[in-house]
């Protein structure tokens, strides 16, 4: 009997260490969950997660339902390439770093460890499909594979991959344009084409995204794989199906569009080059209003478009049952401007050209909904390294983990961040954006304005020279260059 009850006990034993065994190798695989960074460019927060119902964005709607969505997160530098260097190294701008389009990460900052890099240095298969750094040839090593659409093909030109992309990537489609395109290397702002979603180069981009996902599937190793999509960025090309979205008619041009803001210093305001390169806008003095609506009309399509393309990644992703083991991240390099204050594009220091959509789905937690603390891109380095259980480089990222935002929607983030295009050195409080507009030489202030975003979001009236708000200035000053000192001086 008494063997019995042994034997009973030595059986029941064995199977509570085999389950133990198991829950410990779930809990080693857990630790190491995939990472897929869909990430846009020039993309605003006007969506419908971001309580603005004119876009129709459904899947990035629903991703930012079922994940967590900051709504007050800003870049580093409204500048594609120095966004995207900032971000992946976790790095700061300063004077002299992350300047421009141009920016080599491996060039400005040769030591950094970079996000990818991490991954890859942990063990994961690292694949950057699209437009990630700006430059397909900056930091190749942090890659398993390096992939955009067309530019590897074989060219009759004798281009290097970089340049071949350099050539090609503005992607017409319609007979006139891509003569034109060909021609003078320029075209229109726009384009509508009655061509299916795989046929543009996000849609050649998202099929291979999709091949990936099964190809990951089957090697059974943790992933970072990227999609980084030319959408919304310049020209506005979509398919004709996501023009006929929108009703043409219901389109409106924002509030401001035909004033600088009040008491705004005249160099804070930008002349939009980037738009004024192609064929049918204005060399100089603002576009028509038929136009206008024509552009805003062409941007809504792209980013309905890209919104479909998404949908397609995050269903092969869920049809590959990868959706349970993959943390999910969509952001976007920076803002936009649709003419608000006169403005296009991107290149400046107003809130229309800095603040981003960043979204961020952990499968492992049951945490969801808003979060209005104040968070800047910097911060998605350490954020995803604590969600994957990686160690951070010593002594260089400027970011902080956002993992405990992502667990308390009360936490109220940041007092504030640090913000650089050109000379303009921007400190964003929950409730203030001043910018100081620094002489390079010798570090004097020449302009400078503050906007109070309690009751002026928009940006409309520059208060600093405001006598009720003197002490604010001061404040902000103050922080501004003893926070941000090595920033501004370019060490």
């Amino acid at each position: 009997m008494i063997f019995k009850h042994l034997h009973k006990l030595i059986l029941i034993a064995n199977l509570i260490l085999l389950f133990s065994c198991d829950n410990s190798n779930l809990k080693e695989n857990n630790q190491k969950p995939n990472v897929l960074l869909l990430h846009m460019d020039d993309l605003r927060p006007e969506l419908g997660s971001f309580g603005v119902q004119q876009i129709q964005s459904p899947n990035i709607d629903a991703l930012a339902k079922k994940g967590v969505n900051f709504t007050n997160a800003y870049c580093n530098v409204p500048v594609c390439g120095a966004s995207r260097a900032s971000m992946l190294t976790g790095m700061l701008p300063t004077k002299k770093r992350f300047l421009n389009y141009d920016t080599f990460v491996e060039k400005e900052t040769p030591s950094a460890i970079t996000l990818p890099q991490l991954f890859k240095n942990n063990g994961y298969t690292t694949i950057s499909n699209g437009k990630i750094y700006h430059h397909l040839d900056d930091r190749e090593n942090d890659w398993n594979e390096v992939w955009r659409p067309y530019a590897f093909d074989a060219n009759d030109k004798g281009l290097a991959p970089t340049d071949y992309w350099q050539s090609l990537w503005k992607d017409y489609q319609n007979e006139a344009n891509i003569k034109e395109y060909k021609a003078t290397n320029t075209g229109p702002a726009y384009e509508k084409a009655n061509v299916n979603d795989s046929v543009y180069i996000d849609g050649l981009l998202t099929e291979k995204v999709i091949r990936d996902l099964k190809k990951l599937k089957k090697a059974n190793k943790p992933f970072f794989l990227t999609a980084g999509f030319i959408s919304p960025h310049l020209p506005f090309n979509a398919p004709k199906k996501y023009w006929d979205v929108y009703d043409r008619n219901t389109l409106k041009q924002p509030a401001n569009y035909n004033y600088i803001p009040k008491n705004a210093p005249k160099m804070s305001i930008s002349n939009w080059p980037e738009m004024r390169a192609y064929s049918n806008i204005p060399k100089e003095g603002q576009v028509s209003d038929s136009l206008a609506i024509n552009l805003i009309h062409g941007y809504y399509a792209t980013v309905s478009y890209t919104d479909a393309l998404i949908g397609k990644i995050l269903m092969e992703l869920k049809n590959q049952s990868l959706d349970k083991n993959t943390i999910v991240i969509l952001v976007s390099d920076h803002g936009y401007n649709l003419q608000e204050h006169t403005q296009w594009a991107k290149f400046t220091n107003y809130n229309t050209s800095t603040q981003v959509p960043l979204i961020i789905y952990n499968p492992f937690s049951n945490n969801t909904g808003e979060r209005n603390a104040l968070v800047e891109l910097v911060d998605v380095y350490p954020t995803l390294a604590e969600l994957c259980n990686l160690q951070l480089p010593e002594n260089q990222l400027d970011g902080k983990s956002l993992v405990s935002v992502l667990k308390d929607d009360k936490i109220k983030g940041k007092d504030h961040i640090f913000i650089k295009k050109g000379n303009g050195f921007t400190l964003k409080t929950p409730h203030f954006s001043y910018t100081e507009f620094i002489k390079p030489e010798d570090n004097s202030t020449i302009t400078s304005m503050l906007y109070d975003h309690k009751i002026d979001k928009a940006e409309n009236i520059n208060v600093v020279n405001f006598p009720e708000y003197k002490e604010v200035v001061a404040d902000l000053k103050q922080i501004l260059h003893t926070s941000y000192k090595k920033n501004i001086d370019g060490e």
